[in-house]
C-alpha cells in the first residue's frame, strides 16, 4: 500500500556535495543518501529564482506556462488552477506536510504556501526566521550588523537556534506522530542554508581554513559575454560588508580575499545543511520507516560564487540552473530494506573520513519540472498526462516526463544511447534536453536585472543545455501578453561542454557553428 515521500528541498544549493565529484566540500550524509540512491549529474531548474523555479516543480510547468517570472502573483489567480505534487498526493489517500520553505512564502503561494490545496494541514515556519536579516552578525568591531557573510554563535541568537535547526526539529517530531497514526505521508521539508545571508554555527567554518579556499577557476567577466546575460549581483550588495567594500556597479570585482571568505562561508553553511539533512534522515531510520519512505533531495537552482565575474543566481549558467536531484527508493535503488534496519546512520562531518560513491548515476539531462511525474510514477500512482500545448484551463498535467526509465539503465547503454524500453515516445532518438529561462529588463545591467517586475520585463533569455552545449537566445518579451518574439533577437550564447565546460567562451558569433543554430 504505497511508500511514504520525504521531499526534501534546498535553498540555492549548488552540487558542490562529495557525490557530484567535489573533493572539497564535507557533505558525509548527503553523500549517504546518495549512496543508496539513483543520482542525476545533469539536473536543471527551468529559472534560476526562488519562486519561480519552486512554483514549476510543484506544479509540473514550465515558467510560461505558470507565468510566474517573479514574486508577485499566485498562479490559480493568474494562469490556471494547476494542481500541485501535495495536492495529487493528498487526493490519493496521503497526509501532506510542510516544513520550513518549500512553496516561496508571500503572495506567489497566496499567502498560505498553497494551503489548503497542497496540504493537510497548516504548513509550518521556524520562528527564527523573521530574523533572518536582522543585525546579528558580530563584526571585528563587536558591533552587529546585517551581512552577507555571517558565521554565528547560535547560543547568542534569537531564541538561541536558527531556522533550519527548528525545521529539522518540527519534521522529526512529524515523523514521529506519522509513525503511531500509521498513515501514508507525504512530507516536504525546505531548508533554508546555502541562500544568502551565510549565517550559519560559527564551529562550521573550522572545516574551511580560509587558506584553503580558492578563487573561482574564472573570477572574470568573459569577453563575449552579452551585457544582458550578466547578472549584477544586486542582493548581496546591500549587505552591510558588501556595501561597505564600495565595489563599482555592475562589473566592479569584489576584492579576492573577500571573494576567498564568501566561498568559505558558502561551503560553510553546505556543511551546516548537511547536519540537518543527517539529522533528518536518522530521525528516519529511528522511527523504522526506511524500509518504506521514498526520499528526494534537490535544490531550487545554484548559485554563481564568483564564476564569470558573478555572485547570486539570476543567470542561464550552469552555476545557477545546476541542482542536485536524486531519489532513494527502498527495493529498487536498494535490495529490499528490512524493518528497522538502519540505513542512514548520522554521520559527523567534524570526525568522518572516507566517501561513498552514488548508487546509480545518470548522466542524462533532465529538468525539475519532470520531478513530479517522477515521483507520482515511482509511488505508484498514475502519471499525470502530458500537457497539450495551451494548458491554462488544464487542472492536473505536466510538462515535464517522468524519468523513472534512466533509473535502471547501466551507464554502458546510456553512452550508445541505446536504452532498454518499451515505450515508444520517450525512445525516440531524441537527445534530451533541459529548458531554463531568464527575464532581463533592459539589454545593459540595471538595479532590477536580477529581478525584474512583470511589468518591467523586455527580454526573455531562453536557454537549452544538452550534454554538449549550451545555447541561450535573448529575444524581444512583451509582459502583456507573455509573449516572446524569436525573429526579434537581441544577443546570443553558445558554450561547448567538452572544450569549455565552465562556458567562459562564447562562439554564439563564430560563423562555422551555422549548422548546429
Amino acid at each position: 500500500d504505497g511508500m511514504n515521500v520525504l521531499f526534501i528541498v534546498v535553498d540555492d544549493l549548488r552540487p558542490v556535495l562529495g557525490c557530484y565529484g567535489d573533493k572539497f566540500v564535507k557533505s558525509p550524509n548527503i553523500d549517504q543518501l546518495a549512496s543508496q540512491s539513483m543520482v542525476f549529474s545533469n539536473a536543471y531548474a527551468q529559472q534560476a529564482v526562488c519562486a519561480p523555479s519552486r512554483v514549476s516543480f510543484l506544479t509540473g510547468r514550465r515558467p510560461d506556462t505558470t507565468r510566474l517570472y517573479d514574486f508577485y502573483s499566485y498562479w490559480r489567480v493568474h494562469a490556471g488552477n494547476y494542481s500541485t505534487m501535495p495536492q495529487y498526493f493528498k487526493e490519493n489517500g496521503y497526509v501532506t506536510l510542510s516544513v520550513g520553505k518549500v512553496f516561496h512564502p508571500g503572495v506567489s503561494s497566496n499567502y498560505s504556501d498553497d494551503y489548503p490545496y497542497s496540504w493537510s494541514i497548516p504548513p509550518f515556519h521556524p520562528s527564527a526566521e523573521k530574523y533572518e536579516n536582522d543585525k546579528t552578525c558580530r563584526g571585528k568591531d563587536g558591533k552587529l550588523y546585517a551581512n552577507l557573510v555571517c558565521p554565528v554563535n547560535v547560543t547568542e541568537m534569537p531564541g538561541g537556534t536558527l531556522p533550519d535547526i527548528q525545521s529539522t526539529e518540527e519534521a522529526v517530531h512529524l515523523l514521529n506522530i506519522m509513525k503511531t497514526n500509521r498513515q501514508k505521508f507525504f512530507l516536504a521539508v525546505g531548508y533554508h542554508k546555502p541562500h544568502i545571508p551565510l549565517r550559519y554555527p560559527q564551529e562550521f567554518l573550522k572545516l574551511y581554513p580560509l587558506e584553503n579556499i580558492t578563487l573561482a577557476p574564472d573570477p572574470w567577466v568573459p569577453k563575449k559575454l552579452p551585457s544582458v546575460a550578466y547578472n549584477p549581483w544586486t542582493d548581496i550588495r546591500q549587505r552591510d560588508d558588501v556595501e561597505a567594500l564600495n565595489v563599482s556597479f555592475p562589473y566592479g570585482p569584489l576584492p579576492d580575499d573577500f571573494q576567498r571568505q564568501i566561498r568559505q562561508s558558502y561551503y560553510a553553511a553546505v556543511s551546516y545543511l548537511d547536519v540537518q539533512v543527517g539529522l533528518l534522515l536518522n530521525a528516519l531510520d529511528n522511527v523504522g520507516l526506511s524500509n518504506n519512505t521514498i526520499v528526494v533531495f534537490t535544490a531550487d537552482h545554484g548559485w554563481s560564487l564568483g564564476e564569470h565575474g558573478e555572485w547570486a543566481k539570476y543567470s542561464n549558467f550552469d552555476v545557477a540552473t545546476h541542482v542536485p536531484l536524486m531519489f532513494y527508493v527502498p527495493g529498487m535503488t536498494t535490495s529490499p530494506v528490512s524493518q528497522g534496519a538502519r540505513v542512514f546512520p548520522y554521520l559527523d562531518p567534524f570526525s568522518h573520513i572516507g566517501s561513498s560513491a552514488p548508487q546509480g548515476q545518470s548522466k542524462k539531462v533532465v529538468e525539475l519540472v519532470s520531478v513530479f511525474p517522477t515521483l507520482a510514477e515511482l509511488a505508484g500512482l498514475q502519471v499525470p498526462p502530458a500537457c497539450p500545448e495551451m494548458s491554462f484551463g488544464v487542472v492536473l498535467c505536466t510538462e515535464g516526463t517522468s524519468i523513472v526509465h534512466y533509473f535502471n539503465v547501466s551507464e554502458e547503454k546510456v553512452e550508445k544511447g541505446k536504452e532498454g524500453c518499451d515505450d515508444s515516445d520517450r525512445c525516440s532518438n531524441e537527445e534530451p534536453v533541459a529548458f531554463s529561462q531568464y527575464p532581463r529588463p533592459a539589454d545593459t545591467p540595471q538595479w532590477n536585472s536580477d529581478k525584474p517586475r512583470l511589468k518591467d520585463i523586455r527580454i526573455m533569455g531562453y536557454s537549452m543545455r544538452t550534454i554538449d552545449y549550451r545555447y541561450t537566445l535573448w529575444v524581444q518579451f512583451d509582459p502583456n501578453n507573455f509573449s516572446a518574439d524569436f525573429k526579434d533577437v537581441h544577443a546570443g550564447e553558445l558554450y561547448m561542454m567538452e572544450t569549455d565546460p565552465n562556458q567562459d567562451y562564447n562562439i554564439y558569433n563564430n560563423t562555422s557553428h551555422g549548422w548546429l543554430l
